[in-house]
């Protein structure tokens, strides 16, 4: 491929214990080995640091990473040191001791990745001009743009990174597809590559749940996850402080973390439950941002989002290993409202914007369509298969109407008969029986469709008419929203095709309790697996450091499936590289030995 390097296989082996690329990897290294600017767009663990990280050990230089927060710009040197990699930041927590032993290191080219906020980077231009930089990483690049989620008005600045660096090229790397044009302009990137990968999240189990219970129905997913992390966001703080003290009550290690704690507060909630001394975190939308732990096996929205691209980033923060994960959606019509009163007042044109997106992720709570292909078409993708496998829709667990069909055959007769001129409300209404006076003056009340549903509420009859578009039976057209039936609803109409529509919650009693999602436990010794987990807790504490940085849980379902008791066995687990084998080995494999000497089991 252009811009390949010979020595980057053994490079990802050697330092990360890899033997392959993810999806775009290799291109996106490709980019920076050819020394063209480029923007790489993947999903929240498509492993978008490895795009950087590992061609700065086959450049020659000091690749320079701008990242936006102190705790993130740690973890990845922390990560990068214990896979052997000379990596270094500066950032306002170093002593001045640190930073006089630093730069030495840095002039004599012994540091290959430097981490730098945006603002130490505009000021340090001086410095930098006396070093070999080989490339210049714009981490988190969405908080370049106005629309992204983390805007930081500081990173507008980077704008002139091109002018004061000339010749070297500039790579800027975020998981949020909408923002990429907006990123090239403001980084006056040249002809850049641009690479955007799948948002498909195959590993995560999507969920969505109207809330009956609140406090029950977090236990109950928080139970089919016992002693693994998990985070559970809520709308407001008092929410936040409540269901955290019902957990702690519990018996739950359960931390909170929102905007009214001090500052000292939320970093150590935060540092507790990076280290694993907590295995809960219950917060507003104010956490996520630089938590880079992949380990978090659950995600509970208590409440609804406020849009799709929030939901995607707050949710995609579970299963960053790739290993399954589950993302539970609780919500209630009265979140709407909430959030229209949380949102003040705001100017009208970018009122009308958020009400739209309120409205896409209601749309979303109340559809019954795949959650992977409603969340990909949103973001202007294609499903890859019609059946996920991988949410309540497509594991059947939804509760549907019995006689769907002839509800649906109605509703589209309906829209018929009203000449396909009319939208939603009024649609129900009619269907209703309603008497409204607009109704009858347009003599509506005389259509053979006129109270053709009066065992459903209006409510209930508009909910069906959402899902009926959201599956692609009805389509909403011009500034209205007018409703006309598609080719596939004229199918429905003729009985060629059944659609799927929800019972209307209060009509069914509370269906049990969700199957466990799928794991790929397959081969592995869940009894050594745990003891591995003790191993790690206890060298993280040592070495100070999150567990997930000395081992992930893929290695460690690696060593408990493949049992290896030597070195070379060792170095086929799954991110074990020549580093974590010699600081790690001895003690991870003398703790294999044992459990299978004891256990009576064969060895890899």
């Amino acid at each position: 491929m252009p811009g390949s390097n010979p020595a980057l296989p053994g490079i990802l082996k050697r330092y990360w214990g890899f033997s392959g690329f993810l999806p775009l990897q290799e291109e996106a290294i490709g980019a920076v080995l050819s020394g063209r600017d480029s923007i790489v767009v993947l999903p929240t663990g498509g492993g978008k640091s490895l795009c950087f990280q590992a061609p700065a050990l086959a450049l020659a230089g000091t690749a320079v990473v701008v990242s936006p927060l102190i705790s993130l710009m740690k973890d990845q040197v922390d990560a990068l040191a214990a896979n052997g990699i000379p990596a270094a930041r500066i950032d306002s927590s170093l002593t001045a001791r640190e930073k006089t032993e630093l730069f030495p290191k840095l002039r004599k080219g012994e540091i290959r990745i430097l981490y730098l906020s945006p603002e130490r980077l505009i000021g340090a231009s001086g410095f930098l001009g006396d070093l070999r930089i080989s490339f210049i990483a714009v981490d988190e690049a969405h908080c370049i743009s106005h629309w992204g989620h983390d805007f930081r008005p500081e990173y507008r600045q980077l704008g002139e990174l091109k002018e004061r660096f000339p010749g070297i090229a500039l790579h800027a790397y975020t998981a949020t597809p909408p923002v990429r044009d907006d990123i090239a302009c403001q980084l006056k990137l040249d002809n850049p590559r641009v690479l955007v990968g799948s948002f498909d999240r195959p590993n995560l189990v999507y969920r969505v749940r109207r809330r009956t219970s609140r406090l029950d129905q977090v236990l109950a997913v928080i139970g089919r996850h016992p002693g693994e992390s998990g985070i559970v966001y809520c709308l407001r703080r008092r929410d936040v402080d409540e269901i955290c003290a019902a957990l702690s009550v519990r018996g739950l290690k359960a931390v909170p973390y929102h905007a009214g704690m001090s500052d000292a507060d939320r970093k150590r909630s935060q540092d507790d439950f990076i280290s694993d001394r907590a295995q809960i975190v219950v917060a507003t939308i104010a956490f996520g941002m630089g938590i880079d732990k992949p380990d978090v096996r659950y995600i509970i929205h208590a409440a609804m989002p406020k849009s799709l691209e929030h939901y995607g980033q707050e949710s995609g923060r579970a299963g960053r290993d790739g290993l399954e994960a589950e993302c539970v959606l609780l919500y209630s019509g009265e979140d709407f409202m909430i959030w229209k009163k949380l949102l003040g007042d705001i100017p009208p044109e970018i009122r009308r914007t958020v009400l739209e997106k309120l409205s896409q992720i209601y749309r979303y709570c109340t559809g019954i369509s795949c959650r992977h292909r409603s969340l990909l078409n949103y973001f202007g993708q294609e499903s890859p298969k019609p059946n996920c496998g991988a949410c309540d829709s497509c594991l059947g667990e939804l509760n549907l109407l019995e006689d769907s069909l002839t509800v649906a055959q109605k509703i589209l007769s309906g829209v018929v008969r009203l000449k396909e001129r009319f939208g939603a409300d009024y649609t129900a209404l009619v269907l209703n029986g309603s008497r409204e006076e607009r109704i009858l003056a347009n003599g509506h009340d005389r259509l053979t469709t006129y109270g053709i549903l009066p065992e459903y509420s209006r409510a209930e009859i508009r909910g069906f008419i959402e899902q009926l578009a959201d599956e692609g039976y009805l389509v909403k057209n011009g500034e209205f929203n007018v409703l006309q039936a598609t080719e596939a609803g004229w199918r429905v109409m003729r009985g060629g095709e059944t659609p799927k529509l929800l019972q209307p919650p209060e009509r069914k009693p509370k269906k049990a309790a969700a199957r466990p999602i799928r794991e790929s436990w397959e081969g592995v010794d869940p009894g050594l697996f745990e003891d591995l987990r003790g191993l790690r807790r206890e060298i993280a504490r040592e070495s100070g450091v999150p567990a997930y940085i000395v081992f992930g849980d893929r290695s460690l379902r690696d060593m408990a499936r493949l049992r290896p008791t030597t070195p070379a066995g060792f170095l086929k687990v799954s991110g074990v590289g020549e580093a974590k084998m010699e600081r790690y080995g001895d003690r991870f494999l003398e703790l294999i030995r044992d459990y299978c000497t004891s256990h009576g089991l064969e060895t890899g």
